[in-house]
């Protein structure tokens, strides 16, 4: 049937969510940063996300679209009233927080006005804060970088992070023994390798020894290697 509808403009969208919760019925959530009407039958055509939106990205249009469904409305607002019931509740810094986040698969790390798009797949990234247990290491390769190569090696992102999940830390300013927390992390999920990347400075060693000691109490078999970078920004052994 051809009735009203909403249309999002996602040049337009920045992304702040203003129309997503407006939006009684939940036809609008965020994907990869932008507004998506998730379903046309979700969408009764009345509009509250309209004045919501700081952009003008969303107007209305006349198309083909199914029919508004007020029961898969209030059928979708169930599950996801379970949903967050189910989910455990954060009590703390906001800094300590689990999230996932999603570097989007295959596109360029720089694009072409050279602006460089990061390659962080999780949060928090320091082995300190990061959980033990976590979606993101299911079939993960692991990466584990002293804090300073990411200023040192100006590739960081394209050569070592893209397509891995990071976590950095600082044997000397941390003053803790990594390899129990790493130990744990290797052993309690599927880690399919591990990348270690430190500096040439001896205290770095530290990281590097942690690593090995994970892998070998892990009691698991997985690829691994160990890449340095000089002070000067070189790779200069891997």
């Amino acid at each position: 049937m051809i009735r009203r509808i909403i249309h999002i403009d996602e040049d337009k969208c920045n992304g702040c969510g203003a129309c997503a919760s407006a939006c009684h019925e939940n036809a609008i959530e965020m994907v990869n940063g932008k507004a998506k009407l998730m379903r046309d039958d979700y969408c009764d055509g009345m509009g509250d996300c309209l004045p919501n939106c700081p952009t003008g990205a969303i107007t209305f249009t006349e198309r083909e679209a199914a029919a508004y469904d007020e029961a898969a409305v209030m059928a979708n607002k169930a599950k996801k009233e379970q949903q967050k019931a189910e989910a455990p509740v954060f009590h703390g810094c906001p800094g300590k927080q689990m999230r996932q986040l999603h570097p989007q698969a295959g596109a360029p790390v720089q694009t072409s006005t050279g602006v460089m798009t990061s390659q962080l797949g999780q949060w928090p990234c320091q082995i300190k804060l990061v959980p033990i247990n976590a979606p993101y290491f299911k079939d993960a390769k692991l990466l584990i970088a002293a804090d300073c190569t990411a200023y040192a090696y100006a590739s960081m992102h394209q050569e070592f992070m893209q397509g891995r999940i990071t976590l950095i830390g600082c044997p000397k300013l941390d003053a803790v023994d990594y390899s129990e927390k790493l130990t744990e992390i290797i052993r309690s999920n599927d880690i399919k390798s591990v990348t270690v990347v430190r500096m040439e400075v001896p205290c770095c060693g530290g990281l590097e020894m942690a690593a090995k000691k994970a892998l070998q109490q892990s009691g698991k078999f997985i690829p691994w290697q160990v890449v340095t970078i000089s002070i000067d920004g070189h790779i200069i052994d891997r």
